[in-house]
């Protein structure tokens, strides 16, 4: 999940099932950076620069 080791299974007395639950969605941030790399590397395969200004429509 991207965590250091111990991040919550280091806090005494929290049971198993409570490090599970404050680790909730914890791995959706990591996904997030992954799914937005690939997008930015398609786009750039494509010759569009992402992080160039939008520009206007006519």
């Amino acid at each position: 999940m991207g965590l250091p080791p111990g991040h919550v299974t280091a806090v005494p007395g929290l049971s198993r099932t409570a490090q599970l639950k404050a680790l909730g969605n914890g791995v959706l941030p990591l996904q997030a950076v992954t799914a937005l790399e690939h997008l930015r590397d398609r786009a750039a395969a494509r010759g569009h620069d992402p992080l160039a200004p939008p520009t206007a429509d006519p």
